[in-house]
């Protein structure tokens, strides 16, 4: 009997907090995502080793299946993604436009300033992250992202309170 008590409050915990997520979450506006590519991939075992000239590793290993997207974003001056996070990392490209990024864990609300042909990481795995477009021309990126097998791709999260916008 005590189990089942403890069961019950414990998925009626996690429903609260799923439900204050929700409630809290801050929503997309001027943005438009769309998927151009998605791959499923078995364990990944990728090593690159340095160059003679070049100082430069890479390693990239999962377990299980993956999958991968490649999504072009689009947002209209004054656009925002909404403040989130992926359950994977990401390789993002800006192709027009300027994209300010801010981290969810940065007290300052540092701006981080992207213009074409710059290219930056988000980290993923509970990393909460907003991207907005603060010019006054419509702004456009190219992302890839590796995420495990069938997971919720994106994950809004309430305004961490830093940034006053």
């Amino acid at each position: 009997m005590r189990t089942r008590l403890w069961l019950f409050l414990a998925g009626l915990a996690v429903t609260v907090t799923a439900y204050v997520g929700v409630v809290k979450a801050t929503p997309q506006s001027g943005f438009r995502p769309s998927t151009l590519a998605v791959g499923r991939f078995e364990d990944i075992d990728a090593f690159n080793v340095a160059l003679p000239t070049k100082f430069w590793a890479a390693q990239l290993k999962t377990r299980g299946l993956s999958d991968v997207y490649v999504q072009s974003n689009v947002w209209d001056p004054g656009g925002t993604t909404g403040w989130h996070t992926h359950p994977g990392h990401s390789l993002i490209i800006v192709t027009a436009g300027v994209i300010t990024a801010y981290e969810g864990d940065d007290p300052t609300c540092t701006p981080h300033v992207y213009t074409p042909g710059m290219g930056f990481v988000d980290e993923g795995g509970g990393h909460v992250h907003v991207l907005r477009n603060e010019g006054t021309v419509e702004a456009s990126t190219i992302a890839v992202q590796l995420i495990p097998a069938s997971a919720t791709r994106r994950i809004d999260a309430p305004n961490p309170g830093h940034c006053s916008f």
